[in-house]
């Protein structure tokens, strides 16, 4: 028997025997969702003004500890904002990981900047601090208003960690470095919804930080995102941005900026208001899920990513890490035809083309994972593992 042959028996003995096929991570509606959303439209208030946005933002407030939050129609688009914010400009540098998905690198290009890529850690998957630390050291040097790229002239504006497959990344050092070096940290945290370092949730740690809450996310809105910040009057420029910068007023349309049409619709949040009131559940499902996986794989001989020390994982994505690439197509092959679906991690950022010019430090990491790295099934079901 292969080891692809194991990895689909330990799969379906996972989730309880399971026979027919298994996906990635599809969502799972099984609390208010119907309710919430059908008193919406009864309503009329289906767009971005309504009394389920503001519950879903007090919602995260509470979950998170972030002093405030901002729903926003999307991951990409709370991202891109929260680099605006943070005070990006056109022609800047924002260093990220190139082992990410490539939203991450969208954003940055959307803010008119662009990525510079360094390399991830194979403990965590996210930004690695040494190489963060060597970037800094290396390549850029403070300059009167900052810091500059010293081969490209460029401003470095932002440093963007990303906490891959809901794994938290070493923030804390992290951050260090960028306030020693005084760039902005934003987190990209949208997979990490539920995922703590120590006594702080994944993209609290920064300036601002961002979720995702896609359909294939832990919890989902359809589609839709938020903006983390403990900064107030972020927080109110934020709001005001995302909602075109538009002045309050009873009828009259003022506009005082070049704003976005970033706002949650109503109708979305009410779906996330039930999701998020079912995260525990579903968080305890997957972490029962991880250690069923580890158990199994470990007996397997076959390397099960668990999370770091000092930090509490979502497991948003499980994943395991084979011999080589030639094992790990093959794996694919196999797993696929047999109805349980795997993936490989994201092509690196910096191997596409439209990012194939942007500086990079070595990513020696980010090729190894990139090659031999697969995600399982690790979707919540209607039933417990065993």
């Amino acid at each position: 028997m292969t080891r692809a042959h194991d990895i689909i028996r330990i799969v379906r003995d996972a989730y309880g025997g399971a026979d027919g096929p298994l996906p990635l991570h599809a969502p799972i509606f099984a609390g208010n969702e119907l309710a919430y959303v059908q008193a919406t439209i009864e309503s009329t208030f289906v767009s971005s003004v309504g009394a389920y946005v503001d519950q879903f933002e007090r919602m995260l407030v509470e979950i998170t500890g972030a002093a405030h939050v901002i729903a926003t129609t999307n991951g990409t688009t709370a991202l891109q904002m929260a680099l605006l914010l943070a005070g990006v400009e056109p022609g800047d540098l924002v260093i990220t990981q190139s082992l990410s998905f490539v939203a991450t690198a969208n954003a940055i290009a959307h803010a008119s900047a662009t990525p510079a890529f360094v390399d991830v850690e194979m403990t965590t998957l996210g930004m690695s601090p040494d190489a963060l630390r060597d970037f800094f050291e290396c390549d850029c040097e403070r300059v009167a208003g900052g810091v500059r790229h010293r081969a490209s002239g460029r401003r470095v504006a932002a440093c963007v960690p990303m906490h891959a497959f809901g794994f938290p990344c070493r923030i804390d050092e992290i951050a260090r470095l960028c306030a020693q070096w005084r760039v902005a940290l934003v987190e990209d945290a949208a997979e990490a919804l539920g995922s703590w370092r120590g006594a702080r949730h994944c993209g609290t740690a920064g300036l601002l930080g961002t979720l995702s809450f896609n359909g294939n996310k832990v919890c989902t809105t359809g589609g839709g995102g938020a903006i983390l910040t403990h900064d107030a009057l972020i927080a109110k420029r934020a709001k005001h941005l995302t909602t075109t910068a538009k002045i309050p007023h009873r009828w009259r349309f003022e506009h005082n900026a070049i704003g976005y049409n970033f706002r949650l619709p109503n109708l979305n949040a009410a779906l996330g208001c039930a999701q998020l009131e079912q995260l525990d559940a579903f968080l305890a499902f997957k972490r029962a899920l991880a250690q069923r996986y580890c158990s199994a794989f470990d007996s397997a001989g076959i390397r099960f990513l668990v999370e770091p020390p000092d930090t509490r994982a979502n497991y948003w994505l499980c994943a395991l890490l084979l011999d080589d690439e030639a094992e790990r197509d093959a794996c694919l092959d196999i797993t696929n035809d047999a109805g349980v679906m795997t993936r490989p991690v994201w092509e690196p950022l910096h191997s596409l083309p439209m990012f194939a010019q942007s500086p990079c430090g070595p990513l020696t990491v980010t090729h190894d994972v990139s090659r031999r790295l697969i995600n399982i099934p690790s979707g919540v079901r209607a039933m417990e593992p065993t």
